[in-house]
């Protein structure tokens, strides 16, 4: 693979590193708006829709219950990633790429069209279930491969900034579910949205796959796409090397990523359903507030990125868990004050901590695995992570809402697990200098 730092990249070359960054983008921001727009749905219509007898029963439960199918699908992330990384060595990488989006687009799909436990009884909940796992499963080798490529291409001193750019697809995904959410809300109205509109949101993901899959087609056959699909295929490499030589760092990687991710799902899924089933707020506000708010997890993504290169890897991400630390606790009181404005606030600074916390990620796990295991070495780590932060995250949210009946208690939980984060990237020796091993 050519190292960014060699020599100077073409002009031919230069454009289709731009191509193929552009097509990783839109393909990563596709998966997060799959993965949010059930997120959402999850805390507002799922429940009753397709736990009815538990609705009926016990509505908090229910709540619980929807929230828990979010992460059933972070589970299955890992497998997908190897599963794909074989048959992608047998059948060809490529075909691989387009198969795993159209699966994402079409488990999507599916869900919008499936049938309620009043029409199917108890096989609704268990074909959401299963269509959650596909979902889960194609999206297993996204974020390492795109991570990877852009941190191993930049120049030394810009790594950081160059691999804050994959890890924006996250708050463009979430600006464009919750849009689309507000969007087929504000349009059809609260009783036709519960009906039947929020399938809607659900079945545009059709456009989006084949918006994506037009946009790889584009740069499938460049050289930098095909080095790409390199970085992809180790992904089957034999885990036993990995786990026998760097297990700490997969575990790091993993206890790094879990505040970000846990405080994350709280933006993208729980606090849409507290403001607006817990303290009654109307719906289209609460999703343009989260949405205008979400912009926020961008900026900061990249100035997270940006300062990583400046301040150090470390640092920021310490600066960035300290703000989510500080207000993790406080952010609660503005949000129950029943203020649209009061609320904005409370997520616009929580997106300070997650951004200063997310841009330079991606650089720092490259900077801690060597070549031959550094694809496997991220990739799990942030797996791992995912499932122990974000995959249940709204779940416990609502378990220790339920609970206890103050929402401060869940900012103690935030708090809690950015302190295992906070230590966990402290014990991370900075090394913006190394040379990632990437063969002229």
């Amino acid at each position: 693979m050519t190292s960014a730092t060699a020599e100077p990249l073409s002009p031919e070359r230069r454009r289709e590193q731009r191509k193929v960054l552009i097509g990783t983008l839109v393909g990563t921001s596709i998966e997060w708006y799959d993965f949010f727009i059930y997120a959402q749905a999850a805390g507002l219509v799922l429940g009753p829709l397709f736990l009815a007898p538990v609705a009926a029963q016990n509505p908090g439960l229910a709540q619980v219950l929807s929230f828990a199918t979010i992460g059933i699908s972070f589970l299955f992330r890992p497998l997908g990633a190897v599963v794909a990384g074989h048959l992608g060595d047998r059948f060809g990488r490529k075909r691989m790429l387009v198969l795993t989006l159209i699966l994402m687009g079409a488990s999507t799909a599916l869900i919008g069209l499936l049938p309620t436990y009043a029409v199917i009884g108890a096989a609704a909940p268990i074909l959401l279930v299963l269509l959650r796992v596909l979902q889960g499963f194609s999206a297993g080798g996204e974020w390492g491969g795109a991570a990877l490529m852009a941190v191993e291409h930049a120049p030394r001193g810009r790594r950081s900034f160059f691999g804050a750019y994959p890890q924006i697809g996250v708050p463009i995904g979430m600006i464009v579910a919750t849009g689309v959410l507000y969007l087929v809300q504000t349009t059809l109205g609260t009783e036709a949205f519960q009906a039947w509109g929020w399938r809607l949101p659900f079945l545009f993901s059709i456009v989006l796959v084949l918006v994506g899959w037009i946009i790889r087609r584009a740069v499938e056959e460049s050289p930098v796409f095909t080095e790409l699909q390199e970085r992809r295929r180790e992904a089957s490499a034999p885990l036993g090397q990995l786990f026998r030589h760097h297990t700490k760092e997969v575990l790091l990687a993993a206890f790094i990523f879990i505040s970000n991710n846990a405080a994350g799902y709280l933006l993208i899924a729980f606090f849409i359903t507290y403001l607006s089933k817990g303290l009654g707020l109307p719906l289209p506000g609460v999703l343009m507030t989260t949405a205008l708010a979400s912009f926020g997890w961008l900026i900061f993504t990249l100035v997270g990125g940006w300062l990583g290169d400046r301040w150090g890897r470390v640092r920021t991400f310490q600066v960035g868990y300290v703000l989510v630390l500080v207000w993790a606790i406080p952010m609660w009181f503005l949000i129950d004050s029943k203020s649209l404005v009061l609320y904005f606030v409370a997520a616009f600074v929580l997106t300070i901590g997650l951004g200063l916390s997310y841009g330079p990620q991606a650089a720092l796990y490259a900077e801690m695995f060597p070549a031959q295991v550094r694809y496997s070495g991220v990739s799990i780590g942030y797996a791992i992570g995912a499932i122990l932060g974000g995959a249940f995250a709204p779940t416990i949210s609502s378990a220790i809402l339920e609970t206890t009946g103050a929402s401060w208690h869940i900012g103690l939980y935030i708090a809690i697990i950015t302190v295992i984060s906070l230590i966990a990237v402290s014990l991370v020796k900075d090394r913006p200098g190394i040379d990632l091993g990437v063969a002229p």
